[in-house]
């Protein structure tokens, strides 16, 4: 009896130490799927059961984790007020997820969370800093010849460039040589420019499109920054040359 008590508990104790805990993601193809309904549904009842049931939970939990993993806190703030403020920030760029692309719903609503948390503090940041307003000395300012600056009529659009670049671009990482880093930030370049408007739409300043820019680049191609600097030196070089060429 003694014998077989000890042989069930060194099953059970052996058991116990071989069993590996199934780690279940929050966000996989349930809710991938979801968000596939969520766009095609035809009423708001129907949308609705859609979020509450798939989608509520998952998205908070993401939310949380981003504003957790890169420490975006925003003053005058609680934890709760953020989540809940970028969610709602979230929820009106749903619409605009394209999965004729091909593309994650997680990756694309990560960034967008990203980029209007990072864009937020920012701005609560130039508020707090702010000690001469640009209103009241613009006019001033505007008056003197060396602050004047005349703008040529021929001036390209810059949403006219980045669609001839993203068509040039496409045509390159196609046919030209390159090697596999350059082939990951191309094919990420790629992504990054078709969906420049809505990913970057909370973006006002230019320092902050190019951190925004660089952590979904080293996201996207899982290179570290040293490697994206060096990689993306062929695609500048194309860029120059477009650029050129729609001036001329």
């Amino acid at each position: 009896m003694q014998e077989t008590l000890s042989s069930t508990t060194e099953d059970v104790s052996s058991k116990k130490r071989g069993r590996k805990a199934v780690k279940e993601n929050y966000f996989d193809v349930r809710e991938e799927n979801a968000v596939r309904n969520f766009l095609i549904a035809e009423t708001s009842q129907e949308k609705n059961k859609i979020y509450n049931e798939f989608l509520r939970g998952p998205l908070d939990k993401m939310i949380s984790s981003i504003i957790r993993r890169y420490k975006l806190y925003r003053k005058d703030m609680n934890f709760e007020e953020i989540n809940m403020d970028t969610h709602s920030f979230l929820m009106t760029k749903v619409d605009k997820f394209k999965p004729s692309k091909n593309k994650k719903a997680y990756s694309y609503f990560g960034t967008i969370c990203k980029n209007y948390l990072m864009g937020q503090i920012i701005k609560d940041q130039k508020e707090t800093n702010r000690k001469i307003s640009y209103e009241d000395i613009s006019s001033v300012i505007e008056q003197r010849p060396d602050m004047m600056y005349r703008i040529d009529d021929d001036v390209v659009e810059n949403d006219f460039v980045i669609v001839e670049y993203l068509k040039e671009l496409k045509k390159f990482v196609d046919s030209e040589n390159l090697n596999d880093n350059e082939k990951k930030l191309g094919y990420a370049l790629i992504d990054l420019f078709d969906n420049y408007q809505t990913i970057f739409s909370s973006a006002d300043n230019n320092k902050f499109n190019k951190n925004v820019i660089l952590l979904s680049l080293r996201e996207m191609t899982n290179l570290s920054t040293k490697e994206i600097r060096g990689s993306i030196k062929r695609f500048k070089k194309l860029y120059s040359i477009i650029q050129t060429k729609m001036k001329n």
